[in-house]
């Protein structure tokens, strides 16, 4: 353990300890903001750099893509070189490519430098919870572990909002570029407090399984890739590179297997899918943060390009939704889950449908009569607010229930692959849903084919929590 956290004072000791946690969970939540608070000011990233419309979509999906494919990876490297010593290094890694895409010329660099803001997010996150466990025992370690959801839920809430009020204050003429300063000082303060972290790895050093790794990145790139594509690609092509990554993450599947087989340790613990629970849990949660996460990228461009409203109350408009789910999901986990248990996740995917229903139909409602009533920021305060009520009512539920009947040895795999996913059906719903407002809606604007894109877009995503309710009742235990 670290000289710094080893004291004859007690008190010294364990206020150290606190410190230290300070800097693993601001890591947390700076990595939770930068996935969320560009989303606000992609808009505004496209009209000035230009470039193709599908940018305000790949300025979100270059980070959550990254992060998900590397996060399992990212774990692998803090068990063989040390939590302390990778968590650092990611961290300066992220500093420096915050920097960098604030900096960016172009487009195309913009982006290239969010794939390296994922990676280094993905030698960050994984660390955090081994480093805490490491700090703290008995009941300091719950209370330790149980400050990370509040963490995690501010930081929700601030995303959004700080992206559209940085943004919109043009601080020395930064616009949009501030969103990404705003990780310099943030790192830098996490990497001051950094040496009050204890060094650990884990007992016996694992494999990196760099085969499994770069199966994993060429079937998911090539899955997401024709969905982005601004180009309108005729519909074989795009089902032949579609097919062609499902493949590719089928032989990711059989070599996994063979390597547990042959002894080796996979990158994904075989064991979890010898039942039907583990599994329907990834899909269940990779089709509802593919929903959540889209829909809050719809949102935005309706305002944004559809009505152009300004970036600061685009982003305003998402606050019931951030407060809601904060709330319920505070909620959800201090008392409803423990006496309803798996029931709170339905009844939170439930509320979400009928969020999302509410909304489609105001905005069907504002094309026939012709008006914008409903598509201005004050009139999505009601739906939005549902809609994040049943996303923090099914949040704790969920990941409660997907994590009960897994074995202490398989904790690990199990909790980076629940991570991966939510990160992949992110990418995912930005992907998808955001693809089919912006071919729908037409240029910025358009309001009619707005409202009608918009509308298109929360039936499919009605359709998709009928999908992840679906997938939910087999997390059930068998029989």
């Amino acid at each position: 353990m670290s000289l710094a956290l080893t004291s004859t004072h007690p008190t010294t000791g364990s206020r150290r300890r606190w410190v230290a946690l300070t800097a693993l969970l601001v890591a947390e939540a700076v990595n939770l903001l930068d996935a969320t608070i560009v989303q606000v000011a992609a808009p505004k990233i496209h009209a000035e750099l230009g470039g193709p419309v599908s940018v305000v979509q790949w300025v979100t999906t270059a980070y959550t893509l990254a992060f998900a494919l590397l996060l399992i990876t990212g774990g692998r490297l803090g068990d063989i070189a040390g939590r302390r010593r990778i968590f650092r290094i990611g961290v300066a890694a992220f500093m420096l490519a915050s920097l960098a895409c604030a900096l960016a010329p172009s487009v195309i660099t913009l982006i290239a430098f969010r794939v390296v803001q994922g990676a280094a997010a993905a030698l960050i996150i994984p660390q955090t919870i081994g480093l805490i466990k490491t700090m703290f025992h008995g009941d300091e370690l719950s209370r330790a572990l149980g400050s990370i959801g509040p963490v995690m839920g501010l930081a929700a809430v601030c995303g959004p909002v700080l992206g559209g009020v940085l943004t919109h204050a043009d601080l020395f003429g930064s616009s949009w570029r501030s969103a990404f300063l705003v990780n310099v000082p943030l790192s830098v303060a996490v990497l001051a407090l950094s040496p009050l972290l204890p060094e650990n790895r884990a007992p016996r050093r694992p494999g990196l399984d760099p085969v499994g790794t770069l199966l994993a990145v060429l079937g998911t790139g090539l899955v997401v890739y024709p969905l982005v594509r601004d180009d309108d690609p005729a519909i074989l092509p795009m089902l032949a590179m579609i097919g062609a990554g499902l493949l590719v993450l089928v032989a990711f599947g059989l070599q996994q297997r063979r390597s547990a087989r042959r002894g080796r340790l996979p990158l994904v613990e075989t064991s979890l899918f010898s039942t039907r629970r583990f599994p329907a849990a990834l899909v269940t949660s990779t089709v509802f943060f593919a929903v959540t996460t889209g829909l809050t990228l719809v949102v935005v461009l309706q305002l944004q390009l559809g009505l152009g409203v300004d970036v600061l109350p685009a982003g305003l408009a998402l606050v019931p939704w951030s407060a809601g789910s904060a709330a319920a999901s505070w909620i959800a986990g201090a008392w409803l889950v423990r006496r309803f248990g798996q029931r709170v996740m339905f009844t939170g995917l439930v509320v979400l449908f009928l969020g999302i229903l509410a909304t489609g139909i105001g905005y069907l409602h504002d094309r026939a009569s012709s008006t914008v009533a409903f598509g201005s920021p004050g009139a999505l305060l009601l739906p939005l607010a549902l809609i994040g009520i049943g996303h923090g009512l099914f949040t704790p539920a969920f990941f409660t229930a997907a994590l009960r009947s897994v074995q202490p040895q398989e904790v690990g795999s199990a909790a980076g692959l629940l991570n991966a996913v939510q990160q992949l059906g992110a990418t995912l719903g930005v992907a998808v849903l955001g693809s089919i407002y912006l071919h729908l809606a037409g240029g910025p604007g358009t309001a009619g084919r707005s409202f009608a894109a918009a509308t298109t877009v929360c039936w499919v995503a009605c359709a998709l929590v009928a999908l992840a309710a679906s997938a939910a009742t087999l997390m059930r235990p068998e029989r």
